[in-house]
């Protein structure tokens, strides 16, 4: 939500998180929009994009660019919000929130959370092996540890390797085809 238009670089596929926005429903009117520094210092951070996000950022920098032009407002700049309102506030975060339940709603796709996105990119990565440590900086997580006890039911590729790794040392580059079938509760 706190994303601006200078965080991002479309060139070299990089955007740096480096603050959150905060609704305070109690603060003095004009003044419940609240940009603060991440939770922790891990949260600040570049990430990788790929070239299809940025694809899709540049059609919604020159969508968003010719709406504020139709309306005789200034172009875009780089401290202006990447999601906002016409007028350039961002959106609310409950407003978000309350357009991905319609969508998934229509979607047939009901209880599926915003936040549950973030779990499947996570869940996606690690079963393609990408590295925990790169997949805990993309999150933002304070650790890997953090990441591996939250996703580690995603990555059973990681113990079969294991397993056949622990083979080929053990008993070199012979291969095991055909290992003879245990009956069951004799293990």
């Amino acid at each position: 939500m706190a994303l601006k238009w200078g965080d991002i670089d479309l060139q070299l596929l990089k955007v740096s998180i480096n603050k959150s926005l905060t609704y305070l429903n109690n603060g003095p009117k004009g003044e419940r929009i609240m940009l603060k520094s991440p939770k922790t210092a891990r949260s600040r951070r570049f990430i990788s994009i790929t070239p299809s996000n940025a694809v899709v950022l540049r059609e919604h920098f020159q969508k968003q660019n010719g709406n504020r032009q139709l309306l005789g407002l200034p172009a875009l700049r780089d401290d202006d919000f990447v999601f906002a309102a016409f007028d350039g506030k961002p959106y609310l975060p409950n407003s978000i929130t309350h357009a991905w339940i319609k969508l998934t709603r229509r979607c047939g796709l009901p209880g599926h959370r915003l936040h549950d996105c973030r779990h499947t990119y996570a869940s996606l990565l690690l079963r393609q092996n990408v590295h925990p440590s790169v997949v805990a900086n993309q999150l933002g997580h304070a650790s890997v540890k953090t990441t591996l006890d939250i996703y580690s039911h995603s990555i059973p590729a990681l113990q079969e390797a294991a397993a056949i790794k622990f083979d080929d040392i053990v008993i070199g580059n012979q291969s095991v085809t055909n290992p003879l079938p245990i009956e069951k509760n004799k293990v």
